[in-house]
């Protein structure tokens, strides 16, 4: 699974046992959600470009570095991704986002694209694609592939929690977009829910059912 980055970082995996809780409230899954957002994004854009600039510090004139090349975008996945939106801005605050909403006809099984709002110039940003879940692989993918559509080309996923499946999936239908996983998990089960997983991310996020 070349393309594929299962988060080690002790913090992440300390932090995603708490949200795997059913006990855990609304307010502290949904803090702790972004916080696991936060360290991931810490991780997943550890190979971005740099260049030196000069600086002025109170002593001297010096050198330093700062980031250099393509802009970046978050895109979550409505509902459950807009969760992880706060935790990526807190990392890198001049990210403009955009939203894409999916829901699957029940006739078709496939997802279907109710709404997407991207910022005008995202086919020039390096693009997160975030939601918390990745369990079928259905909607993600159907998410990228609509992005592509729209002339977005560097793009990466990122997840709190993964099956097998999904990351099947994912590979076989795009096999150049990197993957970020907080934990992969076992399977999924025969309601389509990561075993163990944490139940609905949406619901466990905005205190609905």
């Amino acid at each position: 699974m070349s393309n594929v980055y299962v988060m080690d970082h002790p913090l992440i995996q300390h932090k995603i046992s708490h949200i795997r809780q059913k006990e855990l409230g609304s307010k502290d899954f949904r803090a702790m959600v972004s916080e696991i957002a936060m360290l991931m994004c810490y991780e997943a854009t550890r190979d971005l470009k740099l260049k030196e600039v000069e600086i002025e510090t109170p002593i001297c004139k010096t050198t330093g570095k700062c980031l250099a090349g393509k802009k970046l975008a978050v895109v979550p996945i409505l509902r459950a991704g807009l969760g992880m939106v706060e935790g990526m801005l807190t990392m890198i605050p001049a990210a403009k986002v955009g939203h894409i909403g999916l829901y699957r006809d029940p006739e078709t099984l496939e997802p279907v694209e109710y709404y997407c709002k991207l910022p005008a110039d995202c086919e020039e940003r390096e693009t997160f694609v975030v939601d918390p879940m990745l369990a079928t692989g259905g909607s993600s993918s159907a998410a990228i592939r609509m992005l592509k559509e729209k002339g977005v080309k560097n793009i990466r996923f990122m997840c709190i929690i993964a099956a097998p499946e999904g990351i099947e999936r994912m590979q076989k239908d795009h096999p150049d977009v990197d993957l970020y996983v907080g934990a992969l998990d076992e399977c999924l089960n025969d309601h389509g829910y990561i075993v163990p997983g944490l139940g609905d991310a949406g619901d466990r996020i905005f205190g609905t059912k």
